[in-house]
């Protein structure tokens, strides 16, 4: 592509040199990446600027840079206020815009997104759409499976994976997109179809000032859906009627709204739950039609994501069938609520609960069903939302029997400081709970202490295969240590 075809999409610049005739192979923002005639866009991160790195990237082959402010080199510098943002513009552009022509859903809220994107896969799937997922987990094409550093992509990385959907022939787009990326811009250029809310809980106030402020970033993702209407492709909001969040999101976007709810009058609605260890079932009462729905997903929060993901597809023109079809054959979703089964006479299960939302949610879904003893495994992120820590300490001791706290990811800070800020109001309660810093002695030590019938649940880090120490990441997997503490334990 032809540079100053390229710098068409940004309309006030200017260069250091002529940059007619230039020919761009590629646009990077890792100098590492840069490669012969790619062009270069200097990205000032948390811990490293891009502007520190140009030649490395211009002796890997980058013959122009995109700068914010004038740097020594030997190609042409572009200079533009805001990288970031001409990053996003570039990428549409040097991609061909794929989310015009690809149809994309957007999941956002503090819990759930993941469940959804996968209720929907299976959904899509099962109405024979190929579908592209974007996620905390992974990123998918079809069968194809991609590795993921965030859980939404920089918007270099979304463009072109986009781009890729396209040329594979994807039906159906899904994607998480986290309140960081909507605040940051890393989707700005796309362009979706349906949004979809989950809920609002307290998480991520290391970075947003306040809980409001968070709001903020995801009524963003309401807000683009756009202001035009388009008659034979209209653009939906779904949100939860049962949080109130829902109020100023619906306020935030121009478009159709579609709401779910098991305790309003809603759009979509669950009837007669039933819940017990084996699953869910419930009617499901849409504007479409009534269906029974008979899932091997356990909780109340999975009847939301499950009416979630069934508002989103009825706004698709998904058959009620096709969509009763695809939830009662999900058994799970890698990392969530997740059984360790090595036929041991106890159960534990591994979930990503990293929230004090999300961590009550599933220990009163345990309590629901617990014949006897209930265990937790818990601990709190490091350089993260430290007021949360007390919070999730005091929730694992109310539904739990016993708690044992230790190390999540403690990153850059001291894991013995992030136990204190978890226990520091706990004084009183010290016969209920014990405090391990190591996450591995943490979970073998819970597995010493269970009982037949009695229920471990290890939470926080879900499907992760690593803990992060300091910079570094090492190998570790909840699911594996626990498997390797009960087979040392016999049954």
């Amino acid at each position: 592509m032809k540079l100053t075809d390229l710098m068409k999409v940004i309309p006030f610049y200017h260069t250091t040199a002529p940059i007619e005739g230039m020919e761009i192979a590629s646009v990077e923002m890792d100098s590492r990446t840069a490669s012969p005639n790619s062009l270069f866009v200097c990205i000032s991160g948390y811990t490293q600027d891009g502007h520190d790195f140009v030649d490395q990237a211009v002796t890997n082959g980058a013959i122009a840079i995109i700068a914010e402010k004038p740097v020594q080199t030997t190609v042409p510098v572009i200079i533009v206020r805001d990288t970031d943002r001409v990053l996003s513009m570039l990428a549409v552009s040097f991609y061909k815009n794929p989310t015009k022509d690809l149809p994309l859903i957007g999941v956002t809220g503090t819990n759930g997104k993941t469940t959804v994107t996968y209720l929907l896969e299976n959904i899509f799937n099962k109405h024979n759409k190929k579908t592209g997922v974007i996620g905390t987990i992974q990123m998918k094409i079809g069968e194809e499976t991609y590795p993921v550093n965030n859980t939404t992509p920089d918007s270099l990385s979304l463009q072109k994976f986009f781009s890729s959907m396209l040329d594979k022939n994807v039906d159906q787009a899904i994607m998480e997109v986290s309140s960081h990326a909507l605040d940051m811009g890393r989707v700005y250029g796309c362009e979706y179809d349906i949004a979809i809310f989950t809920n609002l809980s307290q998480d991520h106030l290391d970075y947003h000032k306040d809980i409001d402020d968070y709001l903020r970033a995801k009524s963003l993702l309401f807000a683009q859906l756009g202001n035009t209407y388009v008659k034979h492709s209209p653009k939906f909001a779904i949100l939860n009627e049962d949080d109130a969040a829902s109020i100023v999101l619906k306020r935030s976007t121009a478009q159709h709204v579609l709401t779910y709810s098991c305790k309003k009058e809603a759009d979509v609605t669950a009837h007669n739950i039933r819940l017990d260890a084996g699953g869910t079932s419930f009617i499901l009462k849409t504007p479409v039609g009534d269906i029974e729905i008979n899932s091997k997903l356990i909780g109340m929060f999975n009847v939301y994501n499950m009416l979630a993901a069934s508002t989103a597809a009825i706004a698709k023109d998904v058959p009620l069938t096709v969509i009763k079809d695809a939830l009662e054959s999900i058994t799970g979703v890698n990392g969530r609520f997740e059984p360790v089964d090595e036929k041991q006479d106890y159960a534990v299960i591994v979930d990503y609960a990293h929230t004090p939302d999300s961590l009550e949610n599933v220990l009163q879904t345990i309590k629901d069903f617990a014949e006897r003893k209930v265990y937790v495994v818990v601990g709190c992120g490091g350089d993260r939302d430290r007021t949360k820590r007390p919070l999730m300490a005091g929730i694992a001791l109310q539904y739990a029997d016993r708690a044992i706290f230790t190390s999540d990811n403690p990153r850059t800070e001291d894991p013995t400081q992030i136990l204190e800020d978890m226990t520091k109001d706990l004084l009183n309660s010290k016969e209920e709970y014990d405090v391990i810093t190591d996450r591995k002695e943490a979970i073998q030590h819970a597995i010493k202490l269970a009982e037949k019938d009695d229920i471990i649940l290890i939470a926080g880090k879900g499907h992760e295969t690593y803990q992060q120490i300091g910079l570094v990441k090492y190998d570790f997997d909840d699911r594996e240590v626990a498997r390797h503490a009960i087979r040392i334990k016999g049954n």
